[in-house]
Protein backbone atom coordinates (compact mmCIF):
# COMPACT_ATOMS: atom_id res chain seq x y z
CA UNK A 1 0.00 0.00 0.00
CA UNK A 2 2.85 2.34 0.66
CA UNK A 3 4.22 1.63 -2.77
CA UNK A 4 1.08 2.41 -4.90
CA UNK A 5 0.82 5.63 -2.27
CA UNK A 6 4.39 7.04 -3.33
CA UNK A 7 3.40 5.88 -7.42
CA UNK A 8 0.29 7.91 -6.85
CA UNK A 9 2.01 10.84 -5.90
CA UNK A 10 4.99 10.23 -8.60
CA UNK A 11 2.00 10.38 -11.17
CA UNK A 12 0.31 13.34 -10.02
CA UNK A 13 3.39 15.46 -9.95
CA UNK A 14 4.47 13.83 -13.36
CA UNK A 15 0.93 15.01 -14.31
CA UNK A 16 1.30 18.09 -12.99
CA UNK A 17 4.08 18.62 -15.17
CA UNK A 18 3.48 16.65 -17.63
CA UNK A 19 4.47 18.47 -21.71
CA UNK A 20 6.31 21.07 -20.09
CA UNK A 21 8.35 21.24 -23.39
CA UNK A 22 5.06 21.78 -25.39
CA UNK A 23 4.45 25.06 -23.35
CA UNK A 24 5.16 28.77 -25.36
CA UNK A 25 7.76 30.48 -23.56
CA UNK A 26 8.54 33.89 -23.06
CA UNK A 27 12.42 35.30 -23.67
CA UNK A 28 13.10 34.61 -20.04
CA UNK A 29 12.25 30.63 -20.79
CA UNK A 30 9.01 31.44 -18.65
CA UNK A 31 5.99 29.58 -19.51
CA UNK A 32 3.95 32.10 -21.01
CA UNK A 33 -0.04 32.37 -19.38
CA UNK A 34 -2.93 33.52 -20.71
CA UNK A 35 -3.39 36.11 -17.60
CA UNK A 36 -7.41 35.83 -17.58
CA UNK A 37 -7.70 32.41 -17.12
CA UNK A 38 -4.35 30.99 -15.57
CA UNK A 39 -4.25 28.70 -19.09
CA UNK A 40 -0.75 27.77 -19.81
CA UNK A 41 -0.77 28.03 -23.36
CA UNK A 42 0.57 24.98 -25.61
CA UNK A 43 2.65 25.08 -28.79
CA UNK A 44 0.82 22.15 -29.90
CA UNK A 45 -3.02 23.48 -30.56
CA UNK A 46 -4.83 21.77 -32.71
CA UNK A 47 -7.53 24.79 -33.74
CA UNK A 48 -7.88 28.49 -34.08
CA UNK A 49 -8.72 30.57 -31.07
CA UNK A 50 -11.26 32.99 -31.41
CA UNK A 51 -10.22 35.89 -34.45
CA UNK A 52 -9.73 38.75 -33.03
CA UNK A 53 -9.86 37.68 -29.10
CA UNK A 54 -6.99 38.05 -26.91
CA UNK A 55 -5.93 34.42 -26.74
CA UNK A 56 -5.72 34.85 -30.52
CA UNK A 57 -3.12 37.73 -30.30
CA UNK A 58 -1.12 35.79 -27.57
CA UNK A 59 -0.80 33.39 -29.97
CA UNK A 60 -0.08 35.50 -33.03
CA UNK A 61 2.29 36.98 -31.09
CA UNK A 62 4.70 33.63 -30.05
CA UNK A 63 3.32 31.99 -33.61
CA UNK A 64 6.95 31.30 -34.47
CA UNK A 65 6.98 28.65 -31.69
CA UNK A 66 4.23 27.21 -32.45
CA UNK A 67 3.76 23.59 -33.97
CA UNK A 68 1.64 24.48 -36.92
CA UNK A 69 1.62 27.93 -38.17
CA UNK A 70 -1.75 29.81 -37.36
CA UNK A 71 -2.86 30.15 -41.23
CA UNK A 72 -2.75 26.25 -41.67
CA UNK A 73 -4.97 25.50 -38.54
CA UNK A 74 -8.76 24.55 -39.35
CA UNK A 75 -11.63 26.44 -37.01
CA UNK A 76 -12.44 24.51 -33.87
CA UNK A 77 -15.99 24.63 -35.76
CA UNK A 78 -14.22 22.42 -38.86
CA UNK A 79 -11.57 20.49 -36.70
CA UNK A 80 -10.96 16.61 -37.83
CA UNK A 81 -8.57 13.88 -36.59
CA UNK A 82 -6.44 14.36 -39.87
CA UNK A 83 -6.83 18.13 -39.71
CA UNK A 84 -3.17 18.09 -39.12
CA UNK A 85 0.09 16.42 -38.38
CA UNK A 86 0.27 13.43 -35.89
CA UNK A 87 2.89 13.08 -33.25
CA UNK A 88 2.85 8.98 -32.75
CA UNK A 89 -0.14 6.77 -32.19
CA UNK A 90 -0.88 8.47 -28.38
CA UNK A 91 -1.51 11.39 -30.13
CA UNK A 92 -3.68 10.22 -32.97
CA UNK A 93 -6.01 7.32 -31.17
CA UNK A 94 -5.85 8.81 -27.80
CA UNK A 95 -5.63 12.80 -27.45
CA UNK A 96 -6.64 14.09 -31.06
CA UNK A 97 -9.68 11.21 -30.71
CA UNK A 98 -10.97 12.46 -27.87
CA UNK A 99 -10.64 16.36 -29.23
CA UNK A 100 -12.05 15.87 -31.87
CA UNK A 101 -15.50 14.29 -29.72
CA UNK A 102 -15.52 17.15 -27.24
CA UNK A 103 -15.54 19.56 -30.01
CA UNK A 104 -18.13 18.12 -32.62
CA UNK A 105 -20.35 17.19 -29.30
CA UNK A 106 -19.83 20.88 -27.87
CA UNK A 107 -21.28 22.98 -31.09
CA UNK A 108 -24.09 19.82 -31.15
CA UNK A 109 -25.45 21.11 -27.71
CA UNK A 110 -23.92 24.31 -28.34
CA UNK A 111 -21.62 24.18 -25.12
CA UNK A 112 -18.25 22.68 -24.22
CA UNK A 113 -18.53 21.96 -20.41
CA UNK A 114 -21.68 20.29 -21.23
CA UNK A 115 -19.57 18.03 -24.05
CA UNK A 116 -16.95 17.63 -21.22
CA UNK A 117 -19.63 15.94 -18.95
CA UNK A 118 -21.31 14.10 -21.64
CA UNK A 119 -17.93 12.86 -22.55
CA UNK A 120 -16.75 12.26 -18.99
CA UNK A 121 -19.68 10.03 -18.81
CA UNK A 122 -19.38 7.86 -21.37
CA UNK A 123 -15.65 7.05 -20.68
CA UNK A 124 -17.23 5.93 -17.47
CA UNK A 125 -20.05 3.80 -19.05
CA UNK A 126 -17.04 2.40 -21.42
CA UNK A 127 -15.46 1.03 -18.40
CA UNK A 128 -18.50 0.23 -16.18
CA UNK A 129 -17.97 -3.73 -17.23
CA UNK A 130 -13.98 -3.21 -15.69
CA UNK A 131 -14.89 -1.48 -12.66
CA UNK A 132 -17.92 -4.55 -11.72
CA UNK A 133 -15.05 -7.10 -12.31
CA UNK A 134 -12.88 -5.02 -10.28
CA UNK A 135 -15.58 -4.29 -7.36
CA UNK A 136 -16.09 -8.44 -7.31
CA UNK A 137 -12.41 -9.12 -7.17
CA UNK A 138 -12.99 -6.65 -3.97
CA UNK A 139 -15.61 -8.54 -2.40
CA UNK A 140 -13.65 -12.22 -3.41
CA UNK A 141 -10.58 -10.83 -1.56
CA UNK A 142 -12.71 -10.11 1.44
CA UNK A 143 -13.84 -13.42 1.58
CA UNK A 144 -10.73 -14.92 1.24
CA UNK A 145 -8.90 -12.67 3.99
CA UNK A 146 -9.29 -15.04 6.45
CA UNK A 147 -7.41 -17.73 5.23
CA UNK A 148 -4.61 -15.14 3.92
CA UNK A 149 -4.24 -13.93 6.95
CA UNK A 150 -3.69 -17.57 8.43
CA UNK A 151 -1.36 -17.83 5.41
CA UNK A 152 0.65 -15.19 6.77
CA UNK A 153 0.38 -16.37 9.59
CA UNK A 154 1.87 -19.54 8.90
CA UNK A 155 4.95 -18.22 7.22
CA UNK A 156 5.51 -15.27 9.05
CA UNK A 157 9.02 -15.70 10.91
CA UNK A 158 10.20 -17.85 7.65
CA UNK A 159 12.00 -16.63 4.91
CA UNK A 160 14.08 -19.40 3.41
CA UNK A 161 13.21 -20.12 -0.26
CA UNK A 162 11.47 -23.33 0.08
CA UNK A 163 9.38 -21.28 3.10
CA UNK A 164 8.53 -18.74 0.34
CA UNK A 165 8.04 -20.54 -2.43
CA UNK A 166 5.32 -22.67 -0.36
CA UNK A 167 3.68 -19.59 0.55
CA UNK A 168 3.24 -18.53 -2.80
CA UNK A 169 1.82 -22.09 -4.28
CA UNK A 170 -0.64 -21.39 -1.22
CA UNK A 171 -1.68 -18.20 -1.79
CA UNK A 172 -2.36 -18.91 -5.61
CA UNK A 173 -4.48 -21.91 -4.96
CA UNK A 174 -6.70 -19.31 -2.75
CA UNK A 175 -6.92 -17.30 -5.25
CA UNK A 176 -8.12 -19.38 -7.69
CA UNK A 177 -10.58 -20.79 -5.24
CA UNK A 178 -12.22 -17.42 -4.43
CA UNK A 179 -11.60 -16.57 -8.17
CA UNK A 180 -9.46 -13.85 -7.74
CA UNK A 181 -6.91 -12.23 -10.37
CA UNK A 182 -4.26 -10.13 -8.34
CA UNK A 183 -3.92 -7.99 -11.42
CA UNK A 184 -7.75 -7.07 -12.00
CA UNK A 185 -7.12 -4.07 -9.74
CA UNK A 186 -3.87 -2.69 -11.46
CA UNK A 187 -5.77 -3.23 -14.90
CA UNK A 188 -8.43 -0.68 -14.02
CA UNK A 189 -5.89 1.89 -12.94
CA UNK A 190 -3.44 1.37 -15.91
CA UNK A 191 -6.95 2.09 -18.10
CA UNK A 192 -7.68 5.05 -16.29
CA UNK A 193 -4.91 6.67 -16.54
CA UNK A 194 -4.03 7.13 -20.15
CA UNK A 195 -7.12 8.15 -20.37
CA UNK A 196 -7.29 10.59 -17.90
CA UNK A 197 -3.86 11.74 -19.80
CA UNK A 198 -5.41 11.87 -22.98
CA UNK A 199 -8.48 13.77 -21.90
CA UNK A 200 -6.72 16.67 -19.94
CA UNK A 201 -3.81 16.76 -23.11
CA UNK A 202 -7.36 17.09 -25.68
CA UNK A 203 -8.86 19.98 -23.46
CA UNK A 204 -5.59 22.14 -23.54
CA UNK A 205 -5.55 21.86 -26.92
CA UNK A 206 -8.76 23.02 -28.00
CA UNK A 207 -8.92 27.06 -27.85
CA UNK A 208 -12.32 27.21 -28.07
CA UNK A 209 -13.07 25.61 -24.33
CA UNK A 210 -11.21 28.17 -22.76
CA UNK A 211 -13.41 30.85 -24.62
CA UNK A 212 -16.87 29.27 -23.18
CA UNK A 213 -18.54 29.00 -19.51
CA UNK A 214 -20.16 26.72 -17.81
CA UNK A 215 -23.29 27.76 -15.27
CA UNK A 216 -21.12 30.81 -14.73
CA UNK A 217 -17.68 29.43 -14.50
CA UNK A 218 -15.25 30.02 -17.29
CA UNK A 219 -13.95 26.62 -18.22
CA UNK A 220 -10.35 28.07 -18.65
CA UNK A 221 -9.62 29.71 -15.76
CA UNK A 222 -8.06 27.86 -12.78
CA UNK A 223 -9.57 27.88 -9.41
CA UNK A 224 -6.76 29.91 -8.23
CA UNK A 225 -7.18 32.47 -10.27
CA UNK A 226 -10.96 32.36 -9.93
CA UNK A 227 -10.71 32.74 -6.06
CA UNK A 228 -7.43 35.55 -6.92
CA UNK A 229 -9.69 37.63 -8.69
CA UNK A 230 -12.45 37.32 -5.82
CA UNK A 231 -14.68 35.12 -7.15
CA UNK A 232 -15.55 32.86 -4.33
CA UNK A 233 -17.83 30.57 -6.03
CA UNK A 234 -14.67 28.52 -7.06
CA UNK A 235 -14.74 27.30 -3.99
CA UNK A 236 -17.98 25.34 -4.44
CA UNK A 237 -15.59 23.59 -7.25
CA UNK A 238 -13.06 22.24 -4.79
CA UNK A 239 -15.79 21.30 -2.39
CA UNK A 240 -17.42 19.41 -4.81
CA UNK A 241 -13.96 17.95 -5.91
CA UNK A 242 -13.29 17.04 -2.50
CA UNK A 243 -16.77 15.67 -1.50
CA UNK A 244 -17.14 13.51 -5.00
CA UNK A 245 -13.54 12.55 -4.39
CA UNK A 246 -13.89 11.38 -0.49
CA UNK A 247 -17.67 9.35 -0.85
CA UNK A 248 -15.61 7.42 -4.03
CA UNK A 249 -12.63 6.45 -2.10
CA UNK A 250 -15.21 5.60 0.75
CA UNK A 251 -17.15 3.51 -1.23
CA UNK A 252 -14.33 1.66 -2.73
CA UNK A 253 -12.63 0.79 0.57
CA UNK A 254 -16.06 0.07 2.20
CA UNK A 255 -16.15 -2.94 -0.68
CA UNK A 256 -13.09 -4.31 0.56
CA UNK A 257 -14.26 -4.08 4.25
CA UNK A 258 -12.93 -6.92 6.38
CA UNK A 259 -9.63 -6.45 5.35
CA UNK A 260 -6.38 -6.66 8.36
CA UNK A 261 -6.62 -3.50 10.57
CA UNK A 262 -2.71 -2.82 9.40
CA UNK A 263 -4.51 -2.38 5.58
CA UNK A 264 -7.74 -0.40 7.10
CA UNK A 265 -5.10 2.20 8.85
CA UNK A 266 -2.62 2.23 5.10
CA UNK A 267 -6.25 2.60 3.11
CA UNK A 268 -7.11 5.59 5.11
CA UNK A 269 -3.79 7.31 5.02
CA UNK A 270 -4.18 6.84 1.12
CA UNK A 271 -7.34 8.34 1.28
CA UNK A 272 -6.25 11.62 3.10
CA UNK A 273 -3.02 12.21 1.13
CA UNK A 274 -4.80 11.27 -2.31
CA UNK A 275 -7.15 13.94 -0.82
CA UNK A 276 -4.60 16.55 -0.41
CA UNK A 277 -2.88 16.20 -3.83
CA UNK A 278 -6.09 16.08 -5.84
CA UNK A 279 -7.53 19.47 -4.57
CA UNK A 280 -3.51 21.12 -4.02
CA UNK A 281 -3.27 19.93 -8.27
CA UNK A 282 -7.00 21.33 -8.90
CA UNK A 283 -6.13 24.67 -7.83
CA UNK A 284 -4.10 25.01 -11.20
CA UNK A 285 -6.24 22.87 -13.47
CA UNK A 286 -8.28 24.60 -15.86
CA UNK A 287 -12.43 24.34 -14.38
CA UNK A 288 -13.11 22.23 -17.73
CA UNK A 289 -10.95 19.54 -16.25
CA UNK A 290 -12.83 19.99 -12.50
CA UNK A 291 -16.25 19.09 -13.87
CA UNK A 292 -14.72 16.26 -15.62
CA UNK A 293 -13.44 15.25 -12.33
CA UNK A 294 -16.54 16.04 -10.06
CA UNK A 295 -18.23 13.89 -12.40
CA UNK A 296 -16.15 10.65 -13.01
CA UNK A 297 -16.03 10.67 -9.27
CA UNK A 298 -19.59 11.08 -8.27
CA UNK A 299 -20.57 8.73 -11.10
CA UNK A 300 -18.08 6.29 -9.43
CA UNK A 301 -19.70 6.58 -6.08
CA UNK A 302 -23.15 6.41 -7.77
CA UNK A 303 -21.63 3.31 -9.14
CA UNK A 304 -20.73 1.59 -5.58
CA UNK A 305 -23.79 2.09 -3.94
CA UNK A 306 -25.99 0.80 -6.44
CA UNK A 307 -23.82 -2.28 -6.96
CA UNK A 308 -23.62 -2.60 -3.61
CA UNK A 309 -27.68 -2.84 -2.83
CA UNK A 310 -27.73 -5.28 -5.47
CA UNK A 311 -25.45 -7.33 -3.81
CA UNK A 312 -27.61 -7.18 -0.46
CA UNK A 313 -30.38 -8.03 -2.17
CA UNK A 314 -28.69 -11.14 -4.11
CA UNK A 315 -27.26 -11.81 -0.71
CA UNK A 316 -30.91 -11.87 1.04
CA UNK A 317 -32.26 -13.43 -1.39
CA UNK A 318 -30.27 -16.46 -1.28
CA UNK A 319 -30.61 -16.26 2.89
CA UNK A 320 -34.04 -16.58 2.36
CA UNK A 321 -33.67 -19.77 -0.17
CA UNK A 322 -31.51 -21.37 2.74
CA UNK A 323 -34.21 -20.47 5.50
CA UNK A 324 -37.13 -21.97 2.99
CA UNK A 325 -35.01 -25.10 2.42
CA UNK A 326 -33.90 -25.91 6.64
CA UNK A 327 -37.87 -25.29 7.35
CA UNK A 328 -38.61 -28.05 4.80
CA UNK A 329 -35.83 -30.08 6.58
Amino acid sequence: MKNKIIVIICLVLMLAGCGASNYIQDKNKQIVKYEATGQMLQKNILCLPEKDGELYKIYEKYGDQLDHKLKDLPSCENYKINSNESKGLWDLLFVKTLAYLLVKLGYAVNNMGISVILIGLAIRLLLLPFSIKSLKQSQNIKKAQPELEKIERKYRNRTDNEALMAKSQEMMLLYKKYKVNPMMGCLLSFIQLPVFFAFLQAIYRIPVIYEQSLLGFQLGTTPLVGLKSGNYLYLILLVLIAVSTYFSFRQTMNSSAGSSPEMEKQMKIMLYVMLFIIIYGSLNFPTALAFYWITTYVFIALQNIIMGILNKDKKGHKNKKILKGKVKE
